[in-house]
């Protein structure tokens, strides 16, 4: 007989118990008791394979382990109580009852249909933007706040639905230590898988969709080229070699049927998945696309598959019956100028009475075109659209940024709520406007943000550099600081945007009197204050420190020279968004109110470095030069050209030196300056 356990939906392969038959008689033992123990063998098997489907492992065939001794009724109770599902039931913490279907032109959610406006987040699966100045890897992957804080973001903003970057490959120049997905044909990096298994973990908590596209056309986390690669090939064969499409069925093969190992659910069985996308903007042939598609099915009947080639929809492409959703990006080009709104109702059009169709990415635009093209997607009925794109919060306290290469040096990654580091693509204003979209698509009115919940302060070494892990939806945060754990408390910083700095600490507490002090912070918007953070201390205060991030030249006592503030170029300067750009002779004075103890100065060259040239004064006239060291981070220009980051320092000058003077011997942009200096007064 076949096992009820046949289906592969819970375990790697189907489950088949052996056919109830006496066996012969063995040592004199009657057929009776034998037909007796047979049976209890099989019903073994099956308590077994019934528990084996909802847990890690299972017991090597003929090994002696505890099932051999454990009563069945036992093992059987065992299987009731470790809450095994069946296969419509949603697992533990989720919120998803139903996989997406489709009826018509229509995305389906149960009998109701499902339609969307939201956001790509290609930071979900892969961190490309870990740019801090003294690191020289920017790859890492996201952790639990990180996964959290993008999925409830989407949510407030009135999102169901994020579509991830590609599963990523290793690339032949990714420095040492990058984290991968696939790092060769049939092997796989078993940590990163991990950390998308926690993404679909807490995707099923918050009530989010995912759409996974599985290659990717293009070089930046890795794609077809590199698959190619493995074998020596070129990665236009990706589209017709047998052995290149049996290694990306083996990719596909690996993610369909794997169990996640915190929910005990296989990806073909979770709800949390949209679909699956056959890869990223595809230049991939008809026939390749119908080969992945069918395979894809082949293991996988819960979940819809979309058409990767994200150019404009061909009659054609409605035609193939493996794909059940197709999708194009809208980008502005020289080649294309028509407006979104008439190319997403030329699609449309198309697509109508055929195959549902989703803009999976558009963006770059004004926030008037923007608008007009969230309008237009709600009212042609399509089932939805993606703003390409959200980053979330940073781990070490801010957000992660990204500037869009073909974004006209202009457009960044987009932050919720948005705020004034945004203003040059009217950030905060175009979030509230796809906020009122997400929920009206879905036939809901916009509820006011809640108040935020408490930020988790992080430990602090030095008062001049405080950060902590931000709340979704916050506009600003207060700093309060005491003398003791328990209190009175004071404001040391009020109104701080966590948005200002990039991979800086958000906040330098210049008013803290010499003494042990304890902090805490709170989060702010137009619902109110969070509760207070967790209280960090004691943190010894010893000296000042003046930080200047040069958004201006407002903390900068004298200029010499051209030199300007840059706002341009801030990928290559690791997302510095405000530097002090100059030439050689150009120079920066600044004074302090004590004396000099020692600096730091974070600098960028876009060409070959020229060392800078720093010297002190007692009095602001007569100057004497100073030796500082220099670190380099610099692992080459990668992707994005980046410049070359060299951090100056120096410190334990002694005397009254009050003024510091930074001249330039070549072109170099400087992104932060810090100084140190006496507490009181000389």
């Amino acid at each position: 007989m076949q096992s009820v356990f046949s289906s592969s939906r819970f375990g790697a392969e189907p489950c088949t118990v052996l056919p109830v038959t006496a066996p012969a008689s063995v040592g004199g033992e009657s057929k009776v008791a034998q037909s007796h123990k047979a049976r209890r063998k099989n019903l073994r098997h099956v308590a077994q394979a019934f528990v084996s489907s909802c847990s890690a492992g299972f017991p090597a065939p003929g090994l002696k382990t505890v099932w051999d001794f454990v009563p069945i009724h036992a093992i059987l109770l065992l299987a009731l109580l470790t809450g095994c599902r069946t296969a419509g039931s949603p697992p533990s913490g989720s919120v998803l009852n139903d996989f997406i279907t489709v009826r018509g032109d229509q995305l389906m959610e149960g009998d109701k249909p499902f339609r969307f406006i939201s956001f790509d987040l290609p930071n979900l699966q892969m961190i490309e933007d870990n740019m801090p100045f003294t690191e020289t890897n920017f790859w890492r992957l996201p952790d639990e706040f990180e996964i959290r804080d993008g999925l409830m973001t989407v949510r407030q903003t009135g999102g169901t639905v994020v579509r991830t970057y590609v599963l990523s490959v290793a690339r032949t120049n990714d420095p040492p230590g990058t984290p991968r997905h696939v790092l060769g044909p049939g092997e796989f990096n078993e940590e990163a898988f991990r950390e998308l298994d926690l993404v679909l973990k807490i995707a099923n908590e918050q009530g989010v969709r995912l759409i996974i596209p599985l290659v990717d056309n293009w070089k930046w986390q890795g794609g077809r080229a590199e698959y190619a690669g493995f074998r020596g090939k070129s990665k236009d064969d990706f589209w017709t070699d047998p052995q290149l499409i049996a290694d990306f069925e083996a990719t596909i093969r690996f993610v369909l049927t794997r169990t996640n190992t915190y929910t005990r659910v296989r990806y073909c069985d979770d709800k949390a998945i949209l679909c699956w996308e056959t890869g990223n903007e595809l230049s991939a042939t008809t026939g390749w696309t119908r080969e992945i598609a069918r395979y894809i099915k082949s293991l996988d009947t819960n979940h819809l598959v979309m058409d990767g080639r994200a150019g404009q929809l061909q009659p054609e492409l409605l035609t193939i019956p493996e794909i059940d959703i197709v999708t194009t990006h809208h980008y502005p080009n020289s080649r294309q100028t028509t407006p979104f709104t008439q190319l997403i109702r030329e699609n449309a059009a198309v697509a109508k009475g055929k195959k549902p169709y989703v803009v999976g990415e558009f963006g770059f635009v004004t926030t008037e075109q923007m608008d007009a093209a969230m309008e237009t997607i709600n009212d042609t009925g399509i089932s939805g659209g993606l703003l390409w794109s959200l980053r979330f919060r940073d781990r070490d306290g801010g957000f992660y940024w990204h500037s869009e290469p073909a974004g006209g040096n202009l457009y960044k990654g987009f932050h919720w709520p948005g705020s004034t580091m945004g203003a040059a693509y009217d950030e905060t204003n175009l979030m509230a406007i796809t906020r009122r979209y997400a929920f009206a698509i879905r036939g809901l009115t916009p509820p006011p943000p809640p108040v935020p919940a408490p930020p988790r302060l992080l430990p602090i070494a030095d008062a001049a550099a405080i950060s902590w892990q931000g709340s979704v939806g916050a506009v600003s945060y207060t700093v309060e600081r005491a003398p003791k754990a328990d209190g009175p408390w004071t404001v040391a910083g009020a109104n701080i945007d966590e948005s200002f700095v990039q991979y800086r600490p958000l906040f330098n507490d210049e008013s803290a009197p010499e003494g042990n002090w304890y902090y805490r912070v709170r989060a702010k918007n137009d619902a109110g204050h969070s509760e207070p953070s967790n209280v960090v201390g004691p943190v010894v205060v010893t000296h000042a420190t003046l930080v200047d991030e040069l958004e201006d030249f407002s903390k900068v006592h004298a200029r010499q020279g051209q030199i300007r503030i840059a706002t341009r170029d801030c990928r290559r300067a690791k997302e510095d968004a405000h530097r002090a750009a100059g030439d050689a002779g150009d120079a920066l004075i600044y004074q302090l109110p004590t004396s000099i103890d020692g600096f730091r100065i974070f600098t960028f060259f876009p060409h070959d470095v020229a060392d800078l040239k720093c010297s002190i004064s007692d009095d602001g006239r007569t100057y004497r030069e100073i030796t500082a060291s220099k670190d380099v981070y610099f692992s080459g220009a990668g992707d994005y050209g980046f410049w070359e980051p060299v951090l100056y320092h120096a410190g334990n000058f002694g005397g009254n030196a009050r003024f510091l003077k930074i001249e330039l011997t070549g072109v170099t942009q400087i992104g932060r300056v810090e100084i140190t200096h006496a507490l009181g007064k000389n």
